[in-house]
């Protein structure tokens, strides 16, 4: 069998365990790197070890510590209750200030799971006591979430932006982040009008009381510091061009010593699931490269006729599949694989990599997600059965349609 079927089988497998069974698939994406280097390429370790993500691993540290250190300081909570605050007793609202606050958590480097399970319990019960549409709210939370999650300091646009960064392609990181926040902005549009009449408006004077309540507590000099620590994260960053993993760690470092009684578990907060997972998935990528395997499927890809085609299919796929695994595995596999077709063609790249990237992840309403099974998890007073199948057709829904509608919008027209 040849090197490129070995390692792309090795890949299928890798999927339909970790799909199957409670084990990270970065640890599989490790142990396959090693058997198939080896036993296939004849790959020495530090050959294998070339894949590792070094810049990659920092940055999710980075920004995973940072949202850590916050979280514990109060400041997430924070910026919760102004978002609420600002409703101003209107409950039409509430599913709009959620997908912000979701949608900056994420922009400023709070993993996407992590952003839903904070604010997923505290919309789905206030959706409850007022008599707003669970299901709206919880898809909305999600989608803003999303929204944010490829700005140049996310884990999830740092992802996309530094495997692109490899390549000769170029991508604007402004233009990824704007493609992602505007079609999910449209996709919550779409949800509000679609759902919000399943329920009755909210008795205005309650809403009023409980808006007066979340913005009574004051900011801490501790809270200040720390927007004031985001603030030069993005600075420095954007402005700069300073390395955001040491930036991160930098700033997280200082606002856990102005606060070690609180802050001495922050480390715990670190994603160390997707830090695994990512870094395992990057490292088995490089070995597929290094067996030939991404520019055979690549220039079959291009053999099955016009690229516009190719395209759209990609998209379907990895929508199809990311709904039943992980999203950011789905990433790290498919860019490098959409890498020749674009070079290959008058494709945009930075239309293509936003598609992509959207189809990916724009699925995770799917209850077989961490998102779409914490709003499952924390619906109320609903009949769970029949809520379970209200999510699986939503998500359907995003399937079907998702992919071409990010298809249509980002890269049929450039290619025109």
């Amino acid at each position: 069998m040849s090197p490129e079927l070995i390692s792309i089988g090795a890949l299928g497998v890798m999927f339909v365990v970790a799909t199957l069974l409670p084990i990270n698939i970065g640890i599989l994406a490790f142990i396959g790197a090693f058997v198939v280097g080896t036993a296939s390429l004849g790959l020495s370790e530090d050959e294998i070890f070339e894949g590792f993500p070094v810049s990659l691993f920092v940055t999710i540290v980075g920004v995973t510590y940072l949202f850590s250190v916050a979280q514990r300081n109060g400041t997430i909570d924070l910026l919760v209750r102004v978002g609420i605050r600002l409703v101003r007793g209107k409950a039409a609202l509430v599913p709009w200030v959620l997908f912000g606050v979701a949608a900056v958590l994420t922009a400023f480097g709070t993993f996407t799971p992590a952003a839903v399970a904070l604010l997923v319990p505290v919309g789905m019960s206030f959706a409850y006591r007022y008599g707003i549409s669970q299901l709206m709210v919880g898809m909305m939370v999600i989608s803003g979430a999303h929204a944010g999650a490829f700005s140049p300091i996310a884990v999830s646009g740092a992802l996309v932006l530094g495997m692109v960064d490899s390549t000769p392609l170029a991508v604007s990181p402004l233009a990824l982040f704007l493609a992602s926040f505007a079609f999910n902005a449209l996709l919550s549009a779409l949800t509000f009008l679609m759902l919000r009449r399943s329920s009755p408006e909210a008795a205005p004077e309650q809403i009023t009381e409980e808006v007066e309540e979340a913005g009574a507590a004051r900011v801490t000099w501790r809270q200040g510091l720390t927007l004031v620590a985001l603030a030069a994260l993005v600075i420095g960053a954007l402005g700069f061009h300073m390395e955001i993993g040491f930036l991160a760690l930098a700033a997280g470092a200082v606002l856990a010593l102005v606060d070690m009684k609180n802050q001495s578990k922050a480390v715990e907060g670190i994603s160390w699931h997707t830090i695994l997972l990512v870094a395992g998935m990057v490292t088995y990528v490089e070995i597929l490269e290094k067996a030939g395997t991404i520019e055979t499927i690549s220039h079959g890809a291009a053999g099955m006729g016009a690229p516009l085609f190719v395209a759209l299919l990609l998209c379907l796929v990895v929508a199809v599949v990311s709904a039943f695994a992980s999203s950011t595995a789905i990433l790290t596999a498919i860019i490098p694989i959409a890498v020749p077709l674009l070079l290959a063609s008058h494709l945009s790249a930075v239309g293509l990599v936003a598609a992509l990237a959207i189809s990916t992840t724009i699925v995770d309403t799917s209850p077989f997600s961490t998102n779409g099974a914490l709003v499952l998890s924390n619906a109320r007073g609903v009949d769970r059965e029949r809520f379970y199948k209200r999510i699986i057709g939503y998500t359907a829904g995003i399937v079907g349609i998702g992919p071409v509608l990010a298809w249509g919008f980002l890269v049929l027209p450039a290619s025109l």
